[in-house]
């Protein structure tokens, strides 16, 4: 088996335990007969699989029993228009931090709305070089929530801190972060996130929820993104992506095995670490994330050379270190180091960094 380093920042790597139990059960899943991919999804088989990971998430990042977990589809773009629908009607205007790309994205879509949305911070005009500091005072008292994208997987950077919003919710895309460490789910009113980066193949969008919030959609919007009918079916109102449901259930499973949470972010953080200190140590690569808003998922660095970096990315790929250029809205390199990826994984990417370095010196 000729398996390379997958550095994508998504869809990304999976552990390899997931992918060879998922394997195992491709054709026929226990006594079933049949693939998962094959069931319907009002089986008994199939609602054991979906509630079963509902379980293991709950218990994974200790949900509180007045959140509701939904498995829905659309990605996480989908809920830049679904987070306004859902929520704008409490009062009518809602507050954003843009932090990145997808923050600015999700501001963008509530205001082609119409509705009454203001960007309250942004650390634009520092290229997204680290994230906000974000006060309560700084929030409208009457805004219907709080959006921030908590950790950005272009910028490479992450909150270090839960904003204090009060009694105003805040709502957070945890898309490239999720499962990655424990984080209180109490003290948001809403997260949501892809499930590409960190829980299963791209297709599942997985939203929670605080009870509460269910009774503010705007009354036209389509069933389709209103959390509260997709809660009473159970994510079910409709065909759900079954299989990335399953597939989440088994990384879920895997981490458990692991020791949760506390045990994932111990792992990540050894791994981080151990970049960001070589990055540290030298002087021929650059890395521009500040350090207080550095994150532990997406390793940003560039050589200040565009050739070099581009160099840099190709050569990496022939020497099994996969997928390292950075975004193509700002170049560089960028090494996802997720759940999946193994210590070997970084150890190996440094010792490349390291030749590459003494090979290409800068002129």
């Amino acid at each position: 088996m000729n398996r390379v380093f997958n550095f994508s920042a998504g869809p990304s790597m999976l552990p390899l335990p997931v992918l060879e139990k998922a394997a195992s059960e491709l054709v026929c899943y226990g006594e079933s007969g049949m693939s998962v991919m094959e069931m319907s999804h009002r089986s008994p088989d199939y609602e054991a699989i979906i509630k079963d990971a509902e379980v293991m998430l709950r218990r994974l990042m200790n949900i509180p029993d007045n959140y509701k977990v939904l498995f829905l589809q659309g990605g996480a773009s989908t809920q830049f228009a679904a987070v306004p629908l859902n929520l704008i009607n409490r009062t009518g205007k809602a507050d954003y931090v843009v932090s990145g790309q997808f923050s600015g994205k999700a501001f963008k879509e509530a205001q082609k709305m119409g509705y009454d949305v203001k960007c309250i911070a942004t650390t634009k005009d520092d290229n997204f070089d680290h994230v906000p500091t974000v006060t309560r005072d700084m929030i409208r008292p009457d805004a219907s929530y709080l959006h921030i994208c908590f950790n950005n997987t272009i910028y490479g950077t992450k909150y270090s801190y839960i904003p204090d919003t009060g009694d105003i919710p805040l709502v957070a895309d945890l898309s490239s972060c999720i499962i990655s460490e424990p984080i209180d789910v109490s003290k948001f009113g809403v997260i949501y996130a892809g499930a590409q980066k960190n829980m299963a193949p791209a297709g599942m969008t997985l939203v929670i929820v605080r009870e509460d919030l269910l009774n503010y959609a705007d009354e036209k919007m389509p069933t389709m993104l209103e959390w509260k009918t997709m809660a009473e079916n159970d994510s079910m109102y409709n065909t759900p992506p079954c299989y990335t449901i399953y597939m989440a259930k088994l990384v879920y499973e895997w981490i458990l095995g692991l020791g949760g949470l506390d045990v994932m972010k111990e792992m990540n953080q050894k791994k981080a670490n151990l970049l960001y200190d070589y990055l540290d140590s030298q002087d021929y690569y650059i890395a521009p994330v500040k350090k207080d808003s550095r994150s532990m998922m997406n390793v940003t660095f560039v050589t200040g050379n565009a050739d070099l970096d581009k160099k840099f990315a190709s050569e990496a790929g022939k020497a099994g270190l996969k997928n390292l250029k950075g975004h193509r809205s700002v170049g560089g390199m960028r090494a996802s180091i997720y759940n999946a990826m193994p210590y070997e994984g970084v150890e190996a990417l440094i010792a490349f960094m390291k030749e590459f370095a003494a090979n290409n010196p800068k002129a």
